[in-house]
């Protein structure tokens, strides 16, 4: 019985991916050992907090790098440092920052929910959105005109949820960037390469340390010394309320080391969701193939498509029932809409997938006999 079962709490079988909503990652035995040992002792948290910003940049690349209790709290944080600098009754003021250069450019096919609202984080560090172009597509002129002089830095958005399409790519914003002498951010939070945006030149990069990583519910800013530094004194302001503690640093560091040591499990990935199309391959209104990740990352899902007719119902139909039955099963539903479920491998446990197959299947059987 997991620990959250004896709370009395449903079980859960993730087959939804590394999601905040769901705990994100399932940590390894060295990383539950560091968070357990950092919890049972004391440490000066300035001092943990430089040296974490020595670690990250060891396995960045990055000059420096700061600590955060997660990505959106790293949005926040960068974007109050572009703002404030080390200036310390700047960064008392934030996220007030009327008079000051707080304009933060975004394209508009990135202003995004991923759970909250990514404008919303950026004015929580004191920023003001300023979107250009349409959603669907932006122009190297549409960015180029928004520059004033209260522009505080250019911002990109890395993500699934993002439009992939029609957007101005990395190259030209940093390009942009660099001609006005801007700050330059990229939101990570999801990626698995933690050396590839600063070693193409971003200021700051934000990554999560409880999704790739999978390190513990924690976050990690990399970039410019001057930017990390100014990041760090975040936490006497805007970034108090949204600290990490000792117990999340030390995970983020044990993870951070464990990390070049991991292997590519892309063909593991892949057998498992085989077999679990196999298992569906006869069930009538169910057809399951094999897809890459929308962004291009190494990993591959299974993809169920819901014909209602046939199966007796749908997607949406279908997905509430595994998501309210016990164990509760939750697949990735971004296409529900038009019918289609995914089963993300990377968070299963070792046979769970078996079980999502033979629950579909028990669900459809009983729809059908009613």
């Amino acid at each position: 019985m997991s620990v959250f079962e004896s709370f009395g709490l449903r079980k859960v079988i993730n087959a939804s991916g590394k999601m905040t909503a769901l705990g994100a990652s399932a940590v390894s035995d060295e990383v539950a050992a560091a968070l357990q040992k950092a919890s049972q002792d004391y440490v000066d948290i300035d001092e943990m907090m430089e040296f974490a910003g020595q670690v990250i940049a060891e396995y960045t690349g990055a000059e420096d790098g700061c600590p955060t209790c997660g990505a959106a709290a790293g949005i926040a944080i960068s974007v109050s440092s572009v703002i404030t600098g080390k200036n310390l009754t700047l960064i008392e003021r934030m996220p007030e920052s009327e008079g000051l250069k707080n304009e933060i450019i975004l394209q508009k096919g990135q202003q995004i929910h991923f759970g909250a609202n990514i404008g919303q984080m950026i004015r929580l560090g004191g920023g003001k959105v300023v979107e250009v172009g349409s959603a669907n597509k932006v122009e190297a002129d549409h960015i180029q005109q928004a520059i004033t002089e209260k522009t505080a830095a250019l911002f990109y958005v890395k993500s699934h949820h993002a439009v992939q399409k029609g957007m101005q790519p990395i190259e030209t914003m940093l390009e942009i960037a660099n001609n006005h002498n801007i700050p330059f951010i990229i939101d990570a939070a999801a990626e698995e390469d933690f050396k590839k945006y600063i070693k193409m030149g971003a200021d700051i990069v934000i990554y999560s340390g409880g999704k790739a990583l999978e390190g513990p519910t924690s976050g990690l800013i990399c970039g410019k010394k001057e930017w990390m530094e100014a990041c760090r004194m975040q936490y006497k302001g805007i970034g108090r309320p949204m600290k990490i503690g000792k117990e999340g640093v030390a995970g983020l560091i044990a993870a951070l080391k464990q990390y070049p040591f991991k292997k590519d499990n892309a063909e593991d990935q892949i057998a498992r969701m085989k077999k679990l199309c196999q298992s569906l391959e006869n069930v009538e209104g169910l057809t399951c193939s094999i897809k890459q990740d929308e962004a291009g990352r190494a990993i591959y899902r299974a993809q169920i498509e819901v014909d209602s007719d046939k199966a007796g119902m749908t997607a949406e139909q279908l997905l509430n029932r595994l998501e309210t039955g016990n164990p509760a099963i939750y697949l990735r539903h971004h296409y529900v809409n038009i019918g289609i479920l995914a089963v993300d491998p990377r968070p299963l446990l070792k046979g769970q997938e078996e079980i999502i197959a033979n629950t579909i299947k028990s669900i459809l059987k009983e729809e059908q006999l009613l």
